[in-house]
């Protein structure tokens, strides 16, 4: 079977929002309305931010508005791995925050925990397995990686082990796995439309008022509040969160230090006993590889794969448009390393092909801070790891909203923000500059040329 021949059948739709369970829209907002709260944006930051606010003060009366429905966007089309970093990795945080990273470590494994307490207080079945993460190399500079990783991992409590190549290939049978890190305690897997609808029931619940198809295009001062204009009609707030991750932001000034960049996934159709007993992974770990150019990939509970990574797209401008969630030629490539990795599953079809796009931001984990005067709040930039700490970002922004003080707001990793983005045709010209290398790196032994090392000694730097 060729590549094309398994992608022939392929359904150009998110394999995790083509469900007929999923939620039938609220009613979009008909006429002027004031609140206490109000949050734009329905995906994970904003729905958390909802259920966080009305646990905290049942009588609050909260409003959340988003433009096209509850999790559509970002936090339904992920992989649904919800890892418990808060950094983008130990490495990326040791280079940016060394001197808080036990305390941000702590704080994110705490986060995790409150994840899965919500999961089970309001019953949402989104599949939730606290499995773990697999790390593999596929190369043999990639090796002594992995043991560094499990070392350091160990020195700050995780629960980590380091697997030879026979161990590694044990829990998951590829010819390509030369080495493997499984982090056992920091990453759970989620099927995440379910987990964004199982947190819009929970807002409905407890009396959040949800309206879809609810576009927000202005927002300003109007006494002591703020004044949020939409399509139809006018939400007044005393207070705002926004969460639109990688849409453009109602606060112009925010805009420069988010990019788009659209990542891609395909699904497998189910696999049969004979794959599954082929393929090994009983323990069913989210598994990534340690290039530059990384595939991230996961079992689902009818025992499908998910396949994804590798290519990241920038479209000039912050271009945003469906036709984005597209990329004949890139599912063609992932489908190629699909087979390359599981020689094994030959003759498998591809059941969904689907994009869709990140907020990245340059230090490549979200930042949370305050605008006019206090009353609006934003959490942005979490670089493909905002499944779980989406809810961490949540409960910042609502602190800050408060003027309350707490472990969060205290640490120069929240009250920073990153370096902005360049303005075009630099911010173009310096993503494509900064692919070519990585993908260079990843081809020399992961060895970092000078634009990556110039990169690195100005805090810009990032491998995965």
């Amino acid at each position: 079977m060729t590549r094309s021949s398994a992608l022939a059948d392929t359904a150009p739709a998110c394999f995790w929002l083509d469900s007929p369970d999923r939620p039938e829209p609220a009613e979009p907002l008909g006429g002027d309305t004031r609140c206490d709260l109000a949050v734009v944006g329905a995906g994970y930051t904003g729905l958390w931010t909802a259920l966080l606010a009305k646990e905290a003060d049942p009588s609050r009366d909260v409003v959340l508005i988003d433009a096209g429905t509850a999790g559509w966007a970002a936090s339904g089309r992920n992989g649904g791995f919800c890892a418990a970093s808060l950094t983008h990795g130990l490495d990326n945080g040791l280079a940016r925050f060394p001197d808080e990273l036990h305390t941000l470590e702590r704080l994110g494994l705490a986060n995790l925990d409150a994840i899965e307490a919500s999961v089970r207080k309001y019953d949402i079945d989104c599949g939730f397995e606290r499995t773990g993460a697999l790390d593999v190399a596929t190369e043999p500079h990639q090796v002594p990686w992995l043991d560094d990783d499990v070392e350091q991992a160990r020195a700050y409590g995780h629960d980590a082990v380091f697997l030879d190549q026979q161990a590694v290939r044990a829990e998951v049978n590829s010819p390509t796995y030369l080495a493997g890190s499984w982090h056992r305690d920091d990453t759970a897997l989620v099927d995440p439309a379910r987990l964004a609808w199982g947190l819009r029931a929970a807002c409905l619940r407890l009396g959040v008022r949800l309206h879809e198809h609810t576009a927000a295009h202005g927002l300003r001062r109007d006494g002591t509040g703020v004044r949020i204009t939409t399509s139809h009609a006018a939400v007044r707030a005393d207070r705002v969160a926004l969460a639109t991750n990688a849409f453009p932001s109602l606060l112009r000034r925010v805009r420069p230090y988010v990019v788009p960049v659209y990542d891609y996934a395909l699904m497998t159709e189910p696999l049969s006993p004979a794959q599954q007993d082929a393929l090994g992974w009983q323990n069913r770990q989210g598994l990534g590889d340690v290039s530059n150019q990384f595939h991230y990939y996961r079992r689902s509970a009818d025992n499908r794969i998910l396949w994804g990574g590798y290519d990241a797209i920038y479209h000039w401008g912050n271009g945003m448009r469906p036709e984005f969630d597209r990329r004949p030629a890139t599912f063609e490539l992932l489908a190629k390393q699909f087979f390359a990795t599981f020689p094994q599953l030959e003759g498998l079809r591809f059941s969904h092909a689907w994009g869709g796009a990140i907020d990245t931001s340059t230090r490549f984990f979200a930042f949370q801070r305050t605008a006019l005067g206090g009353r609006v709040a934003y959490s942005l930039g979490y670089t493909g790891l905002g499944v779980a700490a989406s809810r961490f970002g949540a409960q910042v922004m609502l602190d800050l909203l408060a003027g309350r003080e707490s472990e969060a707001t205290r640490l120069q990793a929240v009250r920073s923000r990153p370096v902005p983005f360049p303005p075009e045709p630099a911010r173009s010209a310096g993503i494509a500059l900064t692919r070519r290398a990585l993908a260079r790196a990843d081809r020399n032994g992961g060895r970092r040329g000078p634009w990556l090392r110039t990169l690195d000694r100005l805090g810009l730097g990032f491998d995965s």
